[in-house]
């Protein structure tokens, strides 16, 4: 499902950049897993996620392992991370690289009301000139230039 950037599938026209929802979404097995699945496949766009998302996702399955005190606890946690981090390695992960710190640095000065984040990701989707799948789309609004469209509901 993963897609590559940088012109391999020449029918793309757009990258889809999925925000932290979305990826969890694909993670497991529900419908809603599937239908997102099958969407993606079948928008025969790019498809990618941000190194942002990858450290949320990161931080909070470390954050479960450093609360579980016996070792016996952390098994299920371990394993959950060690399928993420392969997850993670299938796909395309854009960078947080100077072109995104200029873009959230014009962003902050223009004061948008928006947590770091998320305004990160939106940064590294604008700079792409990709569009962000999202649930957020009450704060992503608020980020002018951003394209996003929620694929969940």
């Amino acid at each position: 499902m993963a897609g590559s950037i940088g012109g391999v599938r020449e029918a793309a026209t757009t990258v889809l950049i999925l925000d932290t929802d979305h990826l969890a979404a694909l993670e497991g097995r529900s419908q809603a897993r599937d239908r997102l699945a099958r969407r993606l496949e079948d928008s025969g766009e790019e498809i990618a996620a941000t190194v942002i998302s990858a450290e949320e996702e990161l931080r909070g399955w470390l954050a479960q392992i450093h609360r579980e005190v016996d070792p016996h606890e952390q098994i299920n946690a371990y394993e959950r991370l060690r399928r993420r981090l392969e997850f993670f390695a299938g796909w395309t992960v854009l960078p947080w690289d100077s072109r995104a710190a200029d873009q959230f640095v014009h962003f902050r000065r223009q004061r948008i009301r928006c947590g770091s984040m998320d305004l990160k990701i939106a940064s590294i989707t604008i700079i792409h000139g990709a569009t962000l799948l999202t649930r957020n789309t009450i704060d992503f609004s608020r980020v002018p230039g951003l394209s996003f469209e929620n694929w969940l509901d």
